[in-house]
């Protein structure tokens, strides 16, 4: 009986945690119906990948920086810049709250990386993307996805 409830407890401890995961293909459909193909010259494929280097398609990540600013969402989007978060000095030039780039249906965090590539710099403003994505070739991030 003790062993059932345990691994109950488990299961549903490892759903929860997984919630926050979205599937690549998912994530193509959304960014691609957002109008993110193409953006500012930026492909699906980049879009994935930065996602991907960035939080491992986990809407919910938030990572606290040396300097004390927080990283917020599928594509770590840093507080002392781009959202409030209420806990460090911020420009919040997206004019967002930080938690709201944790929601799961994305569109503040869209908004927001939308504003973000415009600027100066693109996806450059990304550490992780100039190092892992940029000048690559990325089109296997669209593979077996179809969006339909």
């Amino acid at each position: 009986m003790t062993g059932t409830l345990l691994m109950s407890l488990v299961s549903c401890l490892i759903a929860i945690s997984q919630a926050s995961l979205i599937n690549r293909c998912d994530l193509a459909r959304v960014l691609r119906k957002e109008d993110l193909d193409g953006f500012e010259g930026y492909s699906l494929n980049d879009w994935l990948c930065l996602a991907f280097v960035e939080s491992n398609f986990n809407i919910s990540k938030v990572n606290e920086n040396a300097d004390g600013s927080f990283d917020y969402g599928i594509f770590q989007i840093n507080s002392h810049y781009w959202c409030n978060d209420y806990r460090s000095h911020s420009e919040n030039i997206c004019h967002e709250d930080c938690q709201d780039l944790l929601s799961p249906n994305l569109l503040s965090t869209i908004s927001c990386a939308k504003k973000i590539v415009s600027g100066a710099g693109g996806m450059k403003n990304w550490v992780a993307w100039r190092l892992h994505c940029a000048g690559r070739p990325l089109s296997y991030w669209m593979t077996g996805c179809f969006l339909g």
